[in-house]
Parts: C-alpha cells; sequence; structure tokens
C-alpha cells in the first residue's frame, strides 16, 4: 500500500499492509495534517515512520462483526490495557501506550491502519468524512468543558486563532459564556465573528483588559500568547494550557503565585463529545479547510500546509 513516511526525509513510499489479526483493520477514506505531523518533520516526538493521527475510514477486518463495515474514526492512544489507567478506563496517560502516527504505531497517512477495536467510534450518517476528520482536535477543544466548569457567569477568553483556537471557541460558545475570542489574524477571526462570537485583535487586547476574566485559554502555539493569558486572567482565575509551547515561556511566576491562578494542563479528549457536537451541527468545521489532495501528493500536501495563511489540509486515499 502507499502511505507518507518520514525516516529523516519525507516520501511517498510502498509499505506492507498492516496484518495485526488483534486488531482492526481500516481503510483509510480521509485524513487530515496536524500541526503535530509538521513538527515531527522538524524533529518532535523523534518519530520515524507513518505520519498521520486525524482519520475516517471504514472497517474491513476485525477480531469481532460489531465493527465491520461501519465507517469510524479512533482514539490515537492505544493503552497496555492491564495498567491501573487503562482499568479505569483512561489509556491517554498509559504509561505504555502506544499513539497513531505519533510514538511507536504506524499512522493514518496510508491506505490501511490497524486499531483496537476498544479505540473505534461510528460516525453518525449525517457527519461527512471531511468533518469527522476533525474528530480528534475536536475532541481536544472538549476536553477543556471535561477539566473545569464553564457556565454562562464566566467571562472567558481564547488566545489563538489556528485550528485549534477556532474549534476550541465554538465549543465554548456552547456553553453561553461570555466570550471573546482573541487573535493575530482577522481573516480567521472572522470564521468565529460569524457564528457571533466576539473577537479582538491581539494589538487591541493588549492593555484592554486588566486581570479581567474568570478562564483563559492559551491555544496561540506561542509565548506571547501565554504572557498574553498571565496579563488578562483576574484573580483566583484559570489558564487552561492547551499549546504544547517549544523553547523558553515566559512565566511570571509572582504573578502567578500572589493571584492564586489555577494553571491547568489540557490534551486530549474523547471522542463522544466531539462527534455529539459534529451531528447536532453546534460547530462548523468545514470554514476551517483549506485544500485537499490525495494521497498521491502528500508530500506537495505537508508542504503546502506549512504555508502561512494556511488552515486545515486533507488527503483523500
Amino acid at each position: 500500500m502507499q502511505a507518507i513516511v518520514f525516516d529523516g526525509n519525507l516520501k511517498l513510499q510502498e509499505v506492507p499492509r498492516p496484518s495485526n489479526s488483534d486488531e482492526a483493520i481500516i481503510k483509510v477514506s480521509r485524513v487530515g495534517i496536524c500541526n503535530t505531523d509538521i513538527e515531527i518533520i522538524q524533529g518532535y516526538a523523534g518519530f520515524n515512520g507513518i505520519l498521520g493521527h486525524e482519520f475516517v475510514g471504514v472497517v474491513e477486518s476485525a477480531p469481532n462483526d460489531d465493527f465491520v463495515g461501519e465507517r469510524v474514526v479512533g482514539e490515537i492512544n492505544a493503552g497496555c490495557g492491564v495498567c491501573d489507567l487503562c482499568a479505569g478506563g483512561d489509556s491517554r496517560h498509559c504509561p505504555n501506550r502506544t499513539v497513531l502516527g505519533i510514538v511507536n504505531r504506524s499512522g493514518a497517512m496510508a491506505e490501511y491502519i490497524s486499531l483496537p477495536v476498544s479505540n473505534l467510534l461510528s460516525v453518525p450518517e449525517s457527519v461527512s468524512d471531511e468533518e469527522a476528520v476533525f474528530t480528534e482536535p475536536l475532541a481536544a477543544a472538549c476536553e477543556i468543558l471535561e477539566q473545569i466548569r464553564v457556565s454562562p457567569s464566566h467571562k472567558v477568553a481564547v488566545i489563538g486563532d489556528g485550528k485549534l483556537g477556532l474549534l476550541i471557541a465554538q465549543v465554548l460558545d456552547t456553553t453561553g459564556c461570555n466570550l471573546t475570542h482573541i487573535g493575530k489574524h482577522a481573516n480567521k477571526l472572522e470564521i468565529t465573528a460569524q457564528r457571533g462570537i466576539p473577537t479582538l485583535l491581539v494589538d487591541e487586547a493588549k492593555g484592554r483588559f486588566d486581570s479581567d476574566f474568570d478562564i483563559v485559554v492559551e491555544a496561540s502555539g506561542a509565548g506571547s500568547g501565554f504572557k498574553l493569558a498571565q496579563e488578562i486572567v483576574r484573580p483566583r482565575g484559570t489558564i487552561v494550557m492547551k499549546s504544547t509551547i517549544h523553547g523558553d515561556v515566559p512565566f511570571d511566576a509572582a504573578r502567578i503565585i500572589v493571584n492564586e491562578i489555577t494553571l491547568i494542563g489540557s490534551r486530549c479528549g474523547r471522542f463522544e463529545n466531539a462527534l455529539a457536537l459534529l451531528e447536532q451541527g453546534k460547530v462548523d468545521v468545514k470554514p476551517l479547510i483549506s485544500k485537499t489532495f490525495p494521497l498521491s501528493d502528500g508530500v506537495e500536501a505537508i508542504n503546502y500546509a506549512q504555508q502561512s495563511g494556511i488552515m486545515k489540509v486533507q488527503l483523500t486515499t
């Protein structure tokens, strides 16, 4: 089968089709290119192999017949199944987990992939393939509501207008909170503005708010975003950190300690919540799609995805 492989170089390559009889074999229909994929080819995580973890496909075979023929998405973390975390139903933090296209498991930029049946969720008929590909990053946005309570009485800011920031703003808007979306790009902020969410450019936000927000979600991917979050959160407020910021990060320890700010790291979320939002039409992901390429042009697609201003790029098999 064809796959996009990174082994120090990025290439389209013929590789063996997966044949793990203990797992489901899925024919991939569509896969998204994520910032994590781009970071991997820049050295993040030390991963070599088939890239990709945002996918939708059809199950061709499985240890049981429950999912055969089903259109599915899949949780990207595959746990060991025996540790306390896995026994408690949370493989996302299993110390021995593999992660699709990131840690010791071949990814989804291929014609076929293999995943445990327990990782699979059926896609509702009303959700298209191009929407279903967003399940994993949308689940990451939904994880915030699993970690903290957000109500209409809360004043909330989302910093960052990339793909994740745009999804987070839409998810938090479903709570009825007093929400402001802050970013650097007027054209990207227009996506949330069209849904009635107030937006501000970063330069407009600086100095305008003085310890004003109950909750600030940092999703900019930049140290400057985290610095702004510290400046605009109120005393005893909460900063949710969604960005995996590399390099030095500005950390005002005195402000955090004196103002008793709560810092919460937030990563992967459960797919059920994301699929429900897509099925109910409460989140619109289609404006985030910049372009679609065939898998055979995957190297070109990844290069295209790295250009300034590009949002989500998808591959079809």
